[in-house]
């Protein structure tokens, strides 16, 4: 059974990190919203071109922009033993429109990593990246990345008042995806306020019950 995964959260709710852990443990594709719109960019398809267009013009890329470039993305070969989405789906129509994708696959996990909106201000406020190959270092107090040797600066939109307007935008127009998830038997929620280590485990738990309780219903 294919392991396919989307990631729910806040801003700042450790998605990144704990994809790059499931991927890496199911050997399976992380799928970013920012990598395969660059890759669309960089191969100059028509929906790479278009979704340009759109950014430069200062614009979010449309829904059914994003839905195309995904749909394009899930149609190579290395997605056959699973995916984790981290950013997409963004909406509920971009959610519909997933599952539409999904036609033929194996059963879509979603996972929301539960942060509150004052524990999220603490973390990101103390956040840092790295100025050279982008990586997010999480709880780190280093000042150079582990990764590429490069120096861990403070993100110019990590200050309190983007924050609030990022966590006010997501509790508008994305958190209405947790809703449209929650009743599914493969939806689980997880406390994200912990340590990453715990929050990884608790996840690594609900993926097993769900798989488990996926097989189960396909030989009923």
């Amino acid at each position: 059974m294919a392991l396919n995964l989307v990631m729910l959260g806040p801003p700042g709710a450790g998605k990144g990190t704990q994809a790059e852990r499931i991927a890496a443990a199911h050997g399976i594709a992380k799928i970013s919203t920012g990598d395969i719109l660059r890759d669309a960019v960089q191969s100059g398809s028509a929906l790479g071109g278009a979704a340009q267009a759109v950014m430069d013009a200062g614009q979010l890329v449309s829904d059914e922009i994003m839905v195309g470039i995904v749909q394009e993305r899930l149609a190579r070969s290395d997605t056959a033993a699973g995916f984790v989405l981290d950013g997409f789906p963004r909406t509920v129509p971009q959610a519909a429109a997933l599952d539409r994708l999904m036609a033929g696959r194996d059963p879509l996990v979603a996972l929301e990593i539960a942060v509150g909106e004052d524990q999220l201000l603490r973390r990101l406020l103390a956040r840092r990246v790295c100025d050279a190959c982008g990586a997010t270092p999480a709880g780190t107090t280093d000042e150079t990345c582990r990764r590429c040797g490069g120096r861990l600066v403070h993100r110019s939109d990590d200050e309190e008042s983007v924050i609030r307007e990022r966590f006010a935008v997501y509790l508008r127009d994305t958190s209405p995806l947790v809703d449209y998830y929650r009743a599914r038997p493969t939806f689980r929620s997880i406390d994200g306020t912990r340590s990453v280590e715990d929050v990884a485990g608790e996840i690594e738990t609900a993926i097993a019950s769900m798989v488990a309780g996926t097989s189960t219903a396909d030989r009923t």
